[in-house]
C-alpha cells in the first residue's frame, strides 16, 4: 500500500496500473523528476566542494587532493550520476531516506579514492564499493507493498506520545542522579568514555533517543499538540548532559526541520535537502579559507555540518579499507552475541582499534565499514551490503501505508545513526528494530492521510 504524493488521486498506485496517465499528472511527475536532478546535481557539486575544503581544514584526516583534479574527479562524478538517477525516479520509502544518505557517504569515498594518499588496493575498494552501494539501493527502493498487521483499533496509540514521554523522563532522571555534565562537544568523548552503566541502561538510552522520541514527536506533530512537542524537545534535548552524544542535540531540530520543510515540499525533496542545507551552511561558513585562517565559529559550523556529518563516515570508510587490506577479517566477531562464540583476532572494539592504528580518533563506521569490509572483505563486501538492504527493504513493508510524512519525521535519526554505526547495532541498540515494530503496529486509520 502506497501513500499517495499531494494532488493525487487516493488510489494512485492502482490507476498506474489500470489507467492511462493523464497529461497534466505526467508533466508533474516529469518536472518533478527534473526539479530532483538538477537538485541532485547541485548536491553532489557542493559535496565534492566540501572533501576539497575538507583538505585545506583537516590535513591530518587523509584526505588527499591533486593540481590533477580535474580529471581525477571523472570518476567519482560519473559513478555519482549513474547511481543517483535511481533517487530521482524511485518512489519515497523509508529506503529511500535511509538509501540517499549512505548513497552520499559512499560517493564521498568515490572522491576520496581517486586522490587517497592511503596505501592499499584502490581500484579493487573502487568496484567493490560502487557493487556494494548498488547492492543495497537494489532491495532497499525496489521493496514495497504490505504485510499482514494487528488490527487495533484507530485511538488505540493516542496516549503514545504520553506514555513515551513518561519513560523518558524516568530513564533520564535514573541517568541524571549518577552522571550528568554539561560539556562542550571537543570533550563529549572523554566524558562519554568515563560513563558507566548497566546494560539494559544503555539499550534504553539508545531506543529512547533512535526510536521513542522521534516517533512520539511524529505522532505529537502530526496530531497538532504543540505543548507536547515542546515537552519532547526538552527531554531529548535534556539527555546530551547525561549520554555526551551528538544525537541527543540531534534529534529534537532535525525532526523539526524535517516536520518544516514537509509541510510544503514532497517529501523525495525533503531527504535531498535535509543534507543539502547544513551542507550549504558549512560552506557557506568555512568560505575560501583554508587551516591558517578559519575562525573557531566557524570551524565550529563547518565542523558539525560538514566534517562530522558527511565527510567523516566517508573517511572512516577509507581507512577500513586500508587496516584491512593488512589485517585478519573479523568474521562478524566484533557483534557482542557471538564475539564469546567465536576465535575472534582482535580484543578492542573496531572503533577503538582503529583509533588506535591511525591516532584520528575513535572511528566508528557504516554497515558496509563494518559488516562489509572489517568482516568479509571488499569481495564479499556486495553481498553483507545486499542482506542490509533487504532488512532495510522489510522496514519499507511495516511503514506501508503511513503517510510520508510520519515516516520521515519518526524515521529521521535513522539514516544519521547507520552512517557511523553497524546495522546489527542500530537494530538492537539504536532504536531500528522498536521503530519497525512501532510502524507495524500503527493503525493506519489513527493518522490524518497527508503526506509530505
Amino acid at each position: 500500500m502506497t501513500v499517495p504524493w499531494p494532488g493525487e488521486p487516493k488510489d494512485w498506485p492502482l490507476k498506474l496500473e489500470t489507467s492511462p496517465v493523464l497529461p497534466g499528472e505526467a508533466k508533474r511527475r516529469r518536472t518533478g523528476a527534473i526539479a530532483r536532478a538538477i537538485l541532485l546535481s547541485a548536491f553532489f557539486g557542493l559535496l565534492f566542494f566540501c572533501f576539497y575544503m575538507v583538505s585545506q581544514i583537516q590535513p591530518l584526516f587523509h584526505v588527499g587532493f591533486s593540481d590533477r583534479w580535474l580529471a581525477l574527479s571523472v570518476v567519482p562524478a560519473c559513478l555519482a550520476a549513474a547511481i543517483g538517477a535511481a533517487f530521482v525516479f524511485a518512489r519515497f520509502s523509508f529506503g529511500y531516506l535511509v538509501g540517499f544518505y549512505l548513497f552520499v557517504m559512499m560517493v564521498g569515498y568515490f572522491w576520496l579514492n581517486a586522490f587517497s594518499v592511503l596505501h592499499y588496493d584502490h581500484r579493487q575498494a573502487l568496484v567493490a564499493s560502487a557493487v556494494s552501494i548498488v547492492s543495497f539501493l537494489l532491495p532497499a527502493l525496489s521493496i514495497r507493498g504490505d504485510i499482514p498487521r494487528p488490527q487495533l483499533a484507530a485511538g488505540a496509540l493516542n496516549r503514545a506520545p504520553d506514555v513515551i514521554l513518561a519513560l523518558s523522563l524516568l530513564v533520564l532522571t535514573w541517568c541524571a542522579l549518577g552522571d550528568f555534565h554539561i560539556v562542550g562537544l571537543d570533550d563529549m568523548e572523554r566524558y562519554r568514555a568515563a560513563v558507566a552503566r548497566p546494560r539494559l541502561v544503555e539499550y534504553a538510552i539508545g531506543n529512547i533517543n533512535g526510536a521513542l522520541i522521534p516517533f512520539a514527536l511524529a505522532c505529537a506533530i502530526m496530531r497538532d499538540r504543540k505543548w507536547m512537542v515542546a515537552a519532547l524537545c526538552v527531554v531529548a534535548l535534556a539527555y546530551y548532559p547525561v549520554t555526551f552524544t551528538k544525537t541527543a542535540i540531534l534529534t529534537a531540530p532535525f525532526v523539526i526541520f524535517l516536520a518544516a520543510m514537509s509541510l510544503r515540499l514532497e517529501a523525495r525533496i525533503v531527504v535531498i535537502l535535509s543534507l543539502m542545507v547544513p551542507l550549504a551552511i558549512g560552506l557557506a561558513a568555512a568560505g575560501g579559507s583554508g587551516a591558517q585562517d578559519i575562525g573557531t565559529i566557524r570551524q565550529l559550523v563547518f565542523g558539525v555540518t560538514n566534517f562530522r556529518l558527511l565527510a567523516v563516515p566517508a573517511i572512516s570508510l577509507e581507512h577500513y579499507f586500508d587496516f584491512f587490506q593488512h589485517h585478519p577479517h573479523t568474521y562478524f566477531c566484533q557483534i557482542s552475541f557471538l564475539k564469546p562464540l567465536m576465535n575472534c583476532p582482535y580484543t578492542d572494539e573496531l572503533g577503538m582499534l582503529m583509533a588506535g592504528e591511525y591516532h584520528i580518533g575513535n572511528m566508528n563506521a557504516s554497515l558496509f565499514a563494518t559488516e562489509g569490509i572489517a568482516s568479509v572483505g571488499p569481495l564479499w563486501m556486495p553481498l553483507s551490503a545486499l542482506a542490509c538492504g533487504l532488512i532495510i527493504g522489510f522496514g519499507n513493508k511495516v511503514a506501508a501505508g503511513l503517510p510520508a510524512r510520519f515516516v520521515l519525521m519518526s524515521g529521521a535519526i535513522v539514516p544519521h545513526t547507520l552512517l557511523d554505526v553497524p546495522l546489527s547495532t542500530t537494530l538492537l541498540s539504536n532504536g531500528l528494530a522498536l521503530l519497525m515494530l512501532l510502524w507495524w503496529i500503527t493503525p493506519r486509520g489513527w493518522l490524518a492521510r497527508e503526506d509530505a
